[in-house]
């Protein structure tokens, strides 16, 4: 691997502003804000607006926008009956 050619891979710990999750990893984004983590050690932490904490989808509070079926809304909009 060439030297310098490669960002700083570092761990950094990111926060969901929602849901007040945080978690550990690692990754070469950088932040100005630090946090001292549960091991004593102070990281970069980056704030995030949602994470799988709060997301709809992963939490399981996701609406189904779309109730009527494709077929019903095409027969509505077009006509009923399918020739043949």
């Amino acid at each position: 691997m060439q030297q310098d050619k490669h960002p700083d891979y570092h761990p950094v710990v990111f926060r969901d502003r929602a849901a007040g999750y945080a978690f550990l990893t690692r990754s070469t984004a950088t932040s100005e804000q630090t946090i001292e983590w549960d091991d004593g050690e102070t990281y970069p932490v980056v704030e995030v607006e949602i994470s799988s904490e709060s997301h709809p989808f992963y939490t399981g509070t996701a609406r189904t926008v779309d109730t009527e079926g494709r077929v019903a809304r095409f027969q509505r909009r077009y006509g009923g009956e399918s020739p043949g």
